[in-house]
C-alpha cells in the first residue's frame, strides 16, 4: 500500500541575531500558500512555516521583515515560572503557596499547596493539580450534559498548546487540566462551550445560544481566558536538576 508523504517535514533551525538573539524554527508544510510566524503560547517558542516550494532565502526575509513585531510579542509574552517550594502557584485563581511537606506526594492542605522538597517538585504538583482537575471537570461536565439531554464519551486531560477544550463527533470531550489554575467560573465556561458541541458541532449561532444559555457570562470568560490563558501557560512542571 502506497503511503502519504507527510504534511509537513521536520524543521530547520535559524538564529535571529540580536539581543538577544531568536532561535526560530523553520518547518516546510505542505498545505502551506504563504509563510506563516508563530510563537507558542505554551512556551515561547517561535516557528516559521513556509510552502514547499518556497526558497529558504525568502522565507528568512520574511522573517526579519517581521523581526519588530517578533520582539514586540515575545517582550509581552509571560515569563516562564518554575512550579516548585517558594513560589504561589494558582488554584481555582487563587495564588496559593507552595511549601514543603511529607510524604512522597503533594497534597493541597489548610490552603496550602505541600510538596515533598527535590528534584520532583514540578511533577508532584502537576500530578495533584490534574487529579483536582480531573474530580471538578468530571463532576462540571455531568451537571452541562444532564442539561442539555445528552451522553458523552470518556474525558480526557492533556496539557495542549492551543486550545482548552475539544469535543469529538463520538461525543468524546478533552480537556487541559491547567483550568484547575483559572478561577471556576472560567473553568465552567469552557465546559459549557464543549458540552454545547454535543448538540452542535459547530460555531453557529444556534451553538452561541446555547452556550450562553448554559453560561450566561460567556463572553466575559472567553475574554479573561484570552487575556490570562497564557500566563497559565507560562508555568512549567519539568523535574528538576
Amino acid at each position: 500500500m502506497a503511503t502519504r508523504p507527510p504534511v509537513s517535514t521536520p524543521g530547520t533551525r535559524h538564529v535571529l541575531p540580536g539581543d538577544p538573539p531568536v532561535e526560530v524554527t523553520l518547518r516546510r508544510n505542505a498545505r502551506a500558500k504563504r509563510f506563516s510566524l508563530r510563537v507558542s503560547r505554551a512556551d515561547g517558542r517561535v516557528s516559521l512555516s513556509l510552502p514547499t516550494w518556497a526558497p529558504e532565502a525568502e522565507a528568512l526575509a520574511f522573517l526579519h521583515a517581521r523581526e519588530d513585531w517578533l520582539r514586540s510579542h515575545l517582550a509581552t509574552a509571560p515569563a516562564r515560572v518554575e512550579a516548585g517550594i517558594g513560589v504561589d502557584l494558582p488554584v481555582c485563581g487563587v495564588p496559593r503557596a507552595v511549601v514543603a511537606g511529607t510524604g512522597r506526594s503533594a497534597r493541597f492542605e489548610e490552603g496550602e499547596l505541600r510538596v515533598p522538597p527535590g528534584p520532583r517538585e514540578g511533577p508532584r504538583l502537576k500530578a495533584l493539580l490534574t487529579a483536582m482537575a480531573r474530580d471538578r471537570l468530571s463532576a462540571t461536565v455531568a451537571r452541562y450534559a444532564e442539561a442539555v439531554g445528552r451522553d458523552y464519551g470518556q474525558i480526557t486531560l492533556r496539557d495542549p498548546r492551543s486550545r482548552w477544550g475539544s469535543c469529538s463527533s463520538r461525543g468524546d470531550l478533552m480537556f487541559s487540566w491547567r483550568l484547575i489554575m483559572a478561577p471556576p467560573d472560567v473553568l465552567d465556561y469552557v465546559v459549557a462551550h464543549e458540552v454545547a458541541h454535543l448538540v452542535e458541532m459547530n460555531h453557529s449561532a444556534r451553538f452561541w445560544a446555547l452556550c450562553r444559555k448554559l453560561c450566561p457570562k460567556t463572553d466575559t470568560h472567553r475574554a479573561w481566558m484570552k487575556t490570562n490563558g497564557p500566563a497559565l501557560l507560562a508555568w512549567r512542571f519539568e523535574a528538576g536538576a
